[in-house]
């Protein structure tokens, strides 16, 4: 689009492609790493507790401006839009690793780092390449259509760049009391960071909290109605089916498959590990695979949009306007085939030519249709784990087909859903960047190039975050849970051995349909179900402020700002919380002596410093006053 045609459909950027300010710099670059290293290790610690990621965007660039402005002085918005934009890469890359590569150590198997990498870096590439052709399509041509919120809130906050450095001092804020608490409850094991009752004489009805400032960050900052939905599944679990499963249970003295116990030996932990975890993979499963066939008219809508951009337009950088030059499609062409080929071949994936034509099939279908689906829903609503499902079940059944089965075909079932989960997660983040980029009048092929150093570098340090993690909790374990890597695991070893408990399956992929068929997000149900009520209800606390300020804000001018800030210092609680997980981690895995059990075990001072936060958040957040020049209005 050029200056006459941004002229006639009423769209001017930020800076024009007349104007040329810093932009790919080495400040950016060397800031930008640094921030993906910190926001990956903090996503990859968040996705193996909850199963679910947050957008690194927004507070990525706000630490940008406040560094970039307040210490170096440096006034050029397309800079920060660099920085956030590699700062997603490895929101993304975490994302993708943690969604499936756990399930190679549950399997006992301790993948290398060249493995891991290799798996990242290839699906995080594609991830890029295949965006580049539909940046036209998408950005521009439907910019009117397609709002791209996260990219769009990010580009308002870049705007109004003035007051960065006190927004930066938010996030900071946030990232300090995280770290602490983190640090005083599972570093120095001064008090317990979960608390956990049981219901009168109701047997094995039991509620928790885990006392984490991530949790409740969580919970401010998808909402009250869907962190109300997410604590559903987890009261549906621990005050109905659990106790019910051990009123039935209580007369019978052997042990039911999948459980090595009677039912009446076991307490509700032990009914959870035996009978829920698979009741809520069935629910898990079903749930994503019911998100994808809503999908389905986007996916068609994606498929035709893009085989006409394809046939209509010239793709690749001849315009001359800074603003309008991709990466040139010859070397997007030849590094996709050239990816296709090496993972054909490789010795570190051994997929062969059926894994690689699947992840170049199944990987440009579902990036045409997650790139449009973020455009609509955002990044955080993005249904990446149904697509990865989706791959994981057709893949499986090819591969078994082929006479690819046991550990082998398990391994390379598991690696083309890694790449192919990767390559989803960094083509809708990249989306939003791009809309960021193309509202702030960033240069495209610039924002590329720092997406895949992004990854790069996040890539080489996410096989070392997760084998800290695994030596220092163990994946699979009710400290780390890894819920969507797990799932992977079940799916993969049901199609290719046979010998699950498909009756529990089948009853969670009921109750999936049940939810759904009440008008809920049966996917955040499950994910609910899946997981420990003891980490639903800290997110729905966090949920519960957010209704608070909402329900004590007079109109939307007094709710914005006080939402928005609030987002920021939740988010500084999520990125505080989880590097200081990660560091613990490595002090464990250094052998360094840590505390093997709390100093205080009462459960009023861990209730009482998990209060202390929540009120420090409500407080944060509820003096916020609209502000002439507020970047978030």
């Amino acid at each position: 689009m050029n200056e006459k045609q941004s002229k006639r459909t009423g769209f001017v950027p930020y800076v024009s492609s007349s104007h040329s300010l810093p932009e790919l710099t080495w400040v950016a670059l060397v800031l930008g790493i640094i921030l993906a290293v910190v926001f990956g290790a903090a996503n990859a610690y968040l996705g193996l507790k909850i199963g679910l990621t947050v957008s690194a965007s927004i507070p990525a660039a706000v630490i940008s401006m406040g560094i970039l402005r307040g210490l170096f002085k440096r006034e050029s918005i397309l800079e920060n839009n660099i920085v956030q934009t590699m700062t997603t890469a490895g929101e993304a890359i975490g994302a993708g690793a943690v969604f499936t590569l756990p399930a190679l150590f549950l399997w006992d198997l301790k993948p290398s780092q060249a493995m891991i990498a290799f798996i990242v870096l290839t699906g995080g590439f594609l991830g890029v390449f295949m965006m580049v052709p539909l940046r036209r399509l998408l950005i521009v041509k439907e910019h009117q259509t397609l709002p791209y919120p996260e990219g769009t809130a990010c580009a308002e906050v870049l705007k109004s760049g003035e007051t960065g450095g006190a927004n930066a001092r938010l996030v900071f804020g946030g990232f300090i009391v995280g770290g602490l608490v983190k640090a005083l409850g599972d570093g120095f094991m001064l008090f317990k960071t979960e608390i956990e009752g049981r219901i009168g004489q109701f047997k094995n009805a039991v509620v928790g909290l885990d006392t984490y400032p991530a949790l409740l960050g969580v919970g401010f900052i998808i909402g009250p109605r869907i962190a109300g939905q997410m604590l559903a599944g987890g009261l549906l679990a621990w005050i109905v089916l659990i106790p019910m499963i051990s009123f039935f249970g209580t007369g019978t003295d052997q042990a039911i498959f999948p459980a090595d116990k009677p039912i009446s030996q076991l307490d509700a932990w032990g009914i959870w590990s035996g009978y829920i975890n698979y009741i809520g993979a069935g629910a898990v499963a079903v749930a994503g695979l019911i998100t994808m066939v809503k999908m389905l008219p986007t996916l068609f809508t994606s498929i035709r949009d893009t085989t006409r951009s394809v046939r209509r337009n010239r793709l690749g950088g001849q315009s001359l306007e800074r603003r309008d030059q991709d990466l040139s499609m010859k070397w997007v062409i030849s590094g996709t085939l050239a990816i296709i080929l090496i993972l054909a071949f490789s010795p570190f994936t051994d997929i062969g030519v059926l894994g690689a034509l699947s992840v170049a099939v199944f990987g440009f279908l579902f990036v045409a249709v997650a790139s449009r689906i973020v455009g609509i829903v955002g990044s955080s609503s993005s249904p990446v784990s149904g697509m990865t499902i989706a791959t994981v079940l057709i893949v499986t059944f090819l591969f078994k087909l082929s006479g690819m089965s046991g550990e082998a075909g398990m391994i390379a079932a598991l690696t083309v859903g890694a790449i192919v989960c990767t390559a989803l997660a960094v083509a809708g983040d990249i989306s939003q960047d791009l809309k960021t980029g193309y509202l702030v009048g960033g240069t495209p092929w610039k924002q590329q190039l720092a997406m895949m150093i992004g990854v790069v570098v996040s890539g080489l340090v996410i096989g070392t975050v997760l084998l800290v993690l695994h030596e220092a909790w163990g994946m699979g374990s009710k400290d780390l849970p890894a819920p969507k890597a797990v799932l992977m695991k079940i799916i993969i070893e049901g199609m290719m051995e046979g010998n699950l408990p498909w009756d529990l399956i089948f009853l969670g992929a009921a109750i999936a349909v049940v939810i759904e068929l009440l008008g809920l997000n049966s996917l955040v149900v499950a994910v609910g179900l899946y997981l420990p009520v003891h980490i639903s209800m800290p997110i729905m606390v966090g949920g519960a402020v957010r209704w608070l300020i909402q329900f004590f804000s007079e109109n939307e001018k007094a709710l914005r700002p006080r939402k928005d800030v609030g987002m920021l210092f939740a988010s500084g609680l999520i990125a505080g919380e989880s590097l200081i997980g990660v560091i613990i981690a490595v002090l464990i895995g250094l052998n360094v002596p840590i505390p093997g059990s709390p100093l205080i075990e009462k459960n009023w001072i861990s209730l009482g410093v998990f209060l202390a936060v929540t009120a420090l958040l409500w407080w944060v957040a509820q003096r916020a006053k609209p502000a002439q020049g507020d970047p978030l209005q």
